[in-house]
């Protein structure tokens, strides 16, 4: 959750303004013009590949080569909010690129469709493959980036050890699966977040950032009692996707005189809690029969594998199994609801949410997409069901 000053956030239940402002830039960054916005949904997504997209209304834009184009212009959005005797304060709701453009209000208006600048990595395929050579975490990433994205910004959450060292591996070509995750032509896994038990994406502020994968252990940064801004919940239940046993294979570092590398693993994640319908047992390994012993039909282990040359330790395959098992328990119990609008929440944040009198559930937002300037706005969530 981005932070907002205390004042700010008692204020949000009552009366404050809000309004879509935006900025646009063709040097990268390096100056910002104001730029009048209309209408503008920004559209925050954790499940997408650019986590941030919007589609704004744009008054009166310059446009062409020297104006807003598709090619070198970059917009910033923010929603500004003003509490009573309280000066204007402007919240990031992210950094884009422009990917398509059409004209309105007679030739005065323009519409705008944004990417997250993870567009730009994603669209800076190499021309050849490329054998990256053994380094840290963080600097290849940081080398990967700024080729594509110069005035990039690349920021390490605590939780991701950015100074693994990481073994030699080859892209293809996708730049930005290099980085998030994706195969190459032999089908082996690549991607130096997944291989720490990380995601990388661009926030709000268009900062590139390598975080933990969030987990509904993590602290809730929001509580909603019920009737405060919370209408009509809608509950949904889905297993796509859903894994509760992963198990995870890698590569030792290469020996002395460059030696074959030892394998890793496998190592064996799963679901360990008796209370989840996602209950894969107490060792679906060396005793998958332990639950039907024990009277538990309704135990189902579904399992995935992940092997990665970029992992080269057991540590290391632990920590990637359960960053992969926290993001696929998907038997998921999901909630739509609709609340007053809180500019700092973000996809990825963990909130408690009153469904019912007396009735508490911690939830996970996927997405959080939302109007610049309106009142209220939707969640999409998720939480393990688990047995009464």
């Amino acid at each position: 959750m981005q932070a907002l000053p205390p004042t700010l956030l008692r204020a949000l239940t009552g009366a404050v303004r809000r309004r879509p402002v935006g900025e646009w830039s063709n040097d990268g960054g390096v100056t910002w013009v104001p730029l009048a916005v209309g209408a503008a949904d920004v559209k925050p997504d954790r499940t997408a590949e650019c986590r941030w997209s919007a589609t704004v209304e744009l008054l009166d834009p310059p446009v062409g080569a020297t104006g807003i184009n598709t090619v070198a212009t970059q917009v910033r959005l923010f929603e500004e909010l003003t509490a009573s005797r309280a000066d204007p304060y402007r919240v990031p709701a992210g950094r884009y690129v422009v990917d398509s453009t059409k004209r309105t209000l007679r030739g005065r208006g323009l519409s705008a469709e944004l990417l997250g600048v993870e567009d730009i990595v994603r669209g800076a395929a190499l021309p050849v493959a490329r054998t990256v050579e053994t380094d840290t975490a963080e600097a290849i990433a940081q080398t990967l980036i700024t080729e594509a994205v110069p005035w990039a910004a690349v920021a390490w959450r605590d939780g991701v050890k950015a100074g693994t060292k990481i073994p030699s591996f080859v892209i293809d070509e996708d730049r930005w699966q290099g980085l998030s995750g994706g195969a190459d032509q032999a089908g082996v896994s690549t991607g130096i977040a997944p291989a720490l038990g990380a995601e990388v994406y661009a926030d709000a502020r268009g900062v590139f950032t390598f975080a933990p994968v969030p987990t509904l252990a993590d602290p809730a940064v929001w509580t909603l009692p019920y009737g405060q801004g919370l209408i009509e919940p809608e509950a949904a239940q889905s297993s796509e996707g859903l894994v509760n046993v992963w198990v995870v294979s890698g590569e030792e570092a290469a020996g002395e005189g460059g030696s074959a590398a030892a394998p890793v693993g496998p190592v064996y994640v799963w679901d360990d809690d008796p209370m989840s319908l996602t209950y894969a047992g107490p060792d679906p390994i060396r005793d998958p029969l332990a639950p039907q012993r024990e009277g538990l039909v309704w135990v189902r282990p579904r399992v995935e594998r992940y092997t990665s040359p970029l992992i080269t330790s057991e540590e290391q395959a632990y920590t990637a199994g359960r960053a992969k098992l926290a993001d696929s328990l998907r038997v998921q119990s999901t909630l739509t609801f609709t609340a007053y609008a809180h500019p700092g929440i973000e996809p990825g944040d963990v909130v408690r949410v009153e469904v019912e009198p007396g009735l508490w559930e911690t939830h996970l937002i996927d997405a959080c997409p939302r109007t610049l300037g309106a009142a209220s706005m939707s969640c999409q969530t998720r939480t393990s069901a688990r047995r009464i």
